[in-house]
């Protein structure tokens, strides 16, 4: 006879078929990980012999498809009494002898891990994990079990939830026969994460299917919450080419609100329980930088093996310290899906959102606010509709399939909603804090997820637009198509768009969103004047004794992120370009700025990095800088220079970057400066010596050249980049660079905007054009067009 119970220790995926899914990749793990370092808690698999003589015992085969045939398999409108009548006959039924004498002798064999070891019993399918369908929460879980009669009761448990309501509607779903699929049961001996933390990862991106990053979340406590999604979770993105030489992995993080944590209970029959998450640890991140470092490392090793992407469980034990991985599965979404084309959606109106959270997809839909607290709702969904709630969970799958989308209050990017709305294909915002209340039943709402990371839910039905664009129609071009970019959380959707690379990183927009403090105000925080601002900025840097290092950090962190999105494409980081009026504006900046009458002329872009008013707030841009180059491997980046008036004044900034660490062509470092100034043109061969490349920023060489304030109404009419005066400098500055073997790029909206300008670009030779993102799309079949043209005339000629 074969046998009903096998330690983890002696499975692999070759018994998939005896131990399901989830048991069999655990068992795997343990033989073909752990002897490469990766941790997973050891425990046995109750086998699918062990289901079938329980079927076969207790003669339950034939009363349960008897049941299953009364099922109305196209409305479903007796799901729920089927499913009912078929989870009594389970539990009715008694384990025989056999294999209740196996499960005893093997918890016993788990004593060696303390004298009553609490323990997780986890149903594991047949047909459960694998690359297509992930079967994830169908099944259920039992944690903090105790004891070998709790063990044998948590068996008979998971047995019955192979007929749960939402269990039987995903096998229609998905083409299964209901006695097709069979269950095997995980016993594992728990971390005590219920003291520590927990979490899920993805070895690709979850949203974009970027496969440069891997996404960690995690939160306090048993990790049920972070994959139920009751709470908001931590995230950190971790950077797999740093991984693997070894360098500083993690290229950002957001410190998620954490509200709950799921503990073990304190009542002999109540398991588990959540309770409120103290302040102090709401505030710090689950994980430091060694643990996602392991994590990183094991995950790299977890996806080799598998050869595929990889949704992962981890937990921290809170008594020792130590990290292990609970689970693993391939990942169903990105993995099995490739967009053929890109389907651009923006809000025509710019209204003020009722709540907002984290974005999951990348589209606008409108509709009618149901608010679902339980089943019991199902009733008011109607499909088309946006169902609102605190949380979502699997006995919710049949009727989410209505919506077109998901508003909740709870819950991070891995939470049970995200991943349905992935798997739907539908939008969905997750932990908005405030949806059920702010949200009324019946409203009409509009909601975006079309901004990058943050999803918004407005009021009434608002005007969009949608624009589809076959990505093979664009095809391959001579002159490279780069981004314009300023917001790092939209980086990943835009690497999924056809380009070459970011030509221009705005440094200033991470500065005033992400850090908001003026860096001089870091660098003399001791002697700040002890008022409100001060105050703001003690709450903002509240992590750090040394101030000037939070500047350091969230600025490599923001580039690092977009790098790496991008990775291995260039992306050219332009050096802060804000002028007087704007820092200002920075927390602590007043103190620090001079007024002037027209900024747009005055201390701006290289007069101020070897300047003492402000050479102290470079030299944090170039730590930041060297930080990502060096550490975080991120040498795609590049580095340009603004509004550099003279020769001098070039030398002289390379001398401070040299000085703070970043020399030209050491590290393969290079470096550009932006052509925005008639001398840039005029001189341009010698400019070129300095530099190993340009990028024309039209809007400023088009208002030098012509001698015109771009931000006067009075004189707009007159500024014109195709003008001749600007098209001459452009033209020299190309030809000259070029003479010298340096690339040059644009950065502007005008050859999007004009299908002439970018001929005429083309004409001259130019290396690549930047573009806003909204642009991007048109710009390239603005330079498909110019080419061919050109390609014509050549061969006319």
């Amino acid at each position: 006879m074969k046998n009903v119970t096998i330690p983890f220790s002696r499975l692999s995926l070759r018994d998939l078929a005896q131990v399901g899914g989830k048991n069999a990749s655990l068992g795997e793990m343990i033989q073909a990980l752990m002897p490469l370092g990766v941790q997973v808690p050891a425990g046995f698999a109750v086998t699918v012999e062990a289901y079938n003589e329980y079927l076969s015992f207790n003669s339950l085969s034939k009363p349960l498809e008897n049941v299953l045939a009364t099922l109305d398999r196209k409305e479903l409108t007796n799901l729920a009494d089927v499913g009912r009548v078929c989870r009594e006959l389970i539990m009715k039924g008694n384990i025989p002898e056999r294999v209740e004498k196996e499960i005893r002798v093997a918890y016993n064999d788990l004593m060696e891990f303390g004298l009553n070891p609490t323990l997780a019993v986890r149903s594991s399918a047949t047909a459960e994990d694998s690359a297509t369908t992930s079967f994830a929460g169908q099944h259920e879980s039992f944690l903090n079990v105790t004891g070998s009669n709790h063990v044998l009761e948590a068996v008979k448990r998971c047995y019955a939830s192979l007929f749960n309501d939402r269990a039987i509607k995903y096998r229609i779903d998905n083409g299964f026969a209901d006695m097709q699929v069979a269950l095997s049961v995980g016993v594992q001996v728990m971390v005590r994460s219920d003291v520590g933390s927990a979490g899920v990862i993805f070895t690709i991106e979850p949203e974009t299917g970027n496969e440069n990053l891997i996404y960690v979340t995690g939160a306090w406590g048993l990790g049920e919450s972070v994959v139920q999604g009751a709470v908001n979770t931590d995230e950190f993105y971790l950077f797999k080419p740093a991984l693997r030489e070894g360098k500083q992995a993690i290229v950002y993080r957001t410190l998620g609100a954490k509200q709950q944590m799921l503990v073990y209970g304190n009542a002999p029959a109540k398991k588990t329980e959540f309770k409120d998450t103290p302040p102090a640890l709401r505030d710090q991140f689950v994980l430091n930088n060694a643990d996602l470092e392991q994590l990183g490392k094991w995950c790299l090793a977890i996806e080799n093996h598998y050869g595929m992407p990889m949704d992962i469980e981890w937990a921290k034990d809170g008594i020792t310290g130590k990290l292990f991985i609970v689970q693993a599965r391939p990942e169903t979404v990105h993995s099995q899906h490739r967009n053929v084309a890109l389907t651009e959606y923006s809000l025509e109106t710019k209204a003020t959102p009722l709540v907002v959270g984290k974005a999951v997809g990348r589209t606008i839909v409108s509709g009618r606010v149901v608010i679902v607290k339980s089943l019991a709702d199902s009733g008011k969904v109607k499909a088309g509709d946006i169902i609102v709630a605190d949380i979502t969970n699997p006995d919710w799958n049949a009727l989410l399939r209505k919506a077109i989308c998901i508003v909740t209050n709870k819950g991070g990017r891995t939470s049970h909603a995200s991943i349905v709305a992935r798997e739907l294909g539908i939008p969905a915002v997750v932990g908005t804090l405030t949806a059920t209340e702010k949200l009324v039943d019946g409203q009409t709402v509009t909601v975006s997820c079309a901004d990058g990371d943050q999803g918004c839910v407005y009021d009434g039905r608002l005007p969009w637009q949608e624009k589809e664009v076959p990505m093979e129609v664009l095809g391959e071009t001579a002159t490279r198509p780069m981004f314009i970019l300023a917001d790092p959380l939209k980086a990943l959707e835009y690497a999924a768009y056809p380009n070459r690379g970011v030509g221009l990183l705005r440094m200033e927009f991470m500065i005033n969103n992400t850090i908001q403090v003026h860096p001089m105000a870091l660098v003399n925080y001791t002697s700040l004047p002890e008022d409100g601002v001060k105050r703001q900025i003690d709450a903002l840097t509240r992590h750090y004794t040394d101030k000037t290092q939070f500047f350091v950090d969230r600025l490599a962190e923001s580039i690092g992120l977009v790098a790496a999105a991008f990775y291995p494409k260039d992306v050219i980081v332009r050096m802060s370009d804000f002028k007087t009026n704007e820092y200002a504006k920075l927390l602590g900046g007043a103190v620090f700025e001079p007024h002037e009458e027209n900024p747009m002329l005055g201390f701006r872009g290289a007069s101020r990095y070897y300047d003492d008013r402000y050479r102290a707030g470079f030299a944090l841009e170039c730590q930041a800088l060297k930080k990502v180059r060096e550490q975080m491997a991120l040498q795609n980046v590049k580095i340009m220079i603004p509004f550099c008036r003279t020769l001098e004044e070039a030398r002289k900034v390379l001398a401070v970057m040299r000085e703070f660490g970043l020399e030209r062509n050491v590290n393969g470092l290079q470096v550009y400066v932006m052509a925005e100034i008639p001398s840039n043109v005029l001189l341009a061969r010698k400019f070129a010596a300095l530099f190993d490349g340009f990028s024309i920023g039209s809007n400023d060489l088009t208002q030098l050249t012509l001698g015109l304030d771009r931000d006067s109404a009075i004189v707009s009419h007159l500024f014109d980049e195709n003008d001749e005066a600007v098209k001459y400098l452009i033209k020299t500055l190309i030809e000259a660079a070029h003479a010298e073997g340096v690339s040059v790029g644009l950065c502007g909206q005008a050859p999007s905007d004009y299908p002439q300008f970018a001929r005429f670009l083309v004409e001259c030779g130019i290396d690549s054009i930047s573009f806003n993102p909204d642009a991007l799309i048109r710009g390239i079949q603005n330079i498909v067009e110019a080419e061919k043209m050109v390609e014509a005339n050549l061969a006319a000629s």
